[in-house]
């Protein structure tokens, strides 16, 4: 090694490590999701849990550590996935400009599973 630092820069570092705190938030949370469904699971294509998947990274970004973390994704219910895919298909939509009250809806969603 020359001892010369590579063309990274703090920014890049900061940025990828967020980026693998989301996928793990994500992953854990897709995982509860998972568990929670057990044979209903099953009823999701693989278009519908990348758009789950979407939606939960757009959710853990938005939401406070604190908040994300009270969020009990093993009480979902097959129906709650579904409105949670069809907030992310609207998002992702060309010209969406809802995507603070999308992300509003599904976080109150996921908490009114908590009870």
């Amino acid at each position: 090694m020359n001892g010369k630092r590579p063309d990274v820069t703090d920014e890049d570092i900061g940025m990828r490590a967020f980026q693998l705190r989301k996928a793990k938030a994500v992953e854990r949370a897709t995982e509860r999701i998972r568990q929670g469904l057990q044979a209903d699971w099953g009823q999701f294509t693989q278009r519908d849990l990348a758009d789950l998947n979407w939606l939960l990274g757009e959710l853990w970004a938005y939401e406070k550590r604190a908040d994300w973390d009270d969020l009990h994704f093993s009480k979902l219910t097959a129906e709650d996935i579904q409105s949670i895919i069809a907030e992310s298909r609207e998002m992702q939509q060309e010209g969406s400009h809802n995507t603070v009250e999308a992300l509003t809806r599904v976080g109150e969603l996921v908490r009114s599973r908590r009870l």
